[in-house]
């Protein structure tokens, strides 16, 4: 059993608990029902930048919604958000320290950039793509075992 398929049925449970068809989310989230079909059945899994909106929908959290609802403690695996908006800011920086051009900075950036399969400067225009940035940053956390605080 695939992992997408795993979490494309937690997605179907918590959709038909919150008493939602796949049209109602679908309209909610301003995507296709195809969409969610495809989720649902493991084809797909839901693209990151609606992650927060779905488990809203869902009424639960990211990280469970990745997780398929199973969440296991890992010991000394914590998400330090402050560090990881440092380090961001950090990356960026780099930019004005080293140059644009410089062959650093650009393997720096290439290296995200592929890793992560996105555009590390188009997150960086405007304070929303970096709250979406980071809510990248700490999904990548999530998938390899990483777990938040609690508050």
């Amino acid at each position: 059993m695939s992992n997408n398929y795993v979490i494309g049925q937690y997605i179907q449970s918590e959709r038909k608990k919150v008493g939602l068809t796949q049209s109602e989310l679908a309209k909610k989230l301003l995507i296709s029902p195809q969409a969610i079909s495809k989720w649902e059945t493991g084809e797909t899994l839901p693209d990151t930048s609606i992650l927060l909106n779905l488990a809203d929908a869902l009424e639960t959290t990211v990280d469970k919604i990745l997780s398929a609802g199973q969440i296991i403690p890992k010991k000394h695996k914590q998400i330090n958000i402050p560090n990881i908006k440092e380090g961001l800011k950090a990356i960026h920086d780099m930019k004005t320290y080293f140059g644009e051009n410089s062959t650093l900075y650009q393997g720096v950036i290439e290296g995200i950039n592929q890793k992560m399969h996105i555009n590390f400067e188009h997150y960086y225009q405007d304070d929303y793509a970096k709250e979406v940035l980071l809510a990248e940053v700490i999904i990548q956390y999530l998938m390899t075992g990483f777990q938040t605080t609690k508050a």
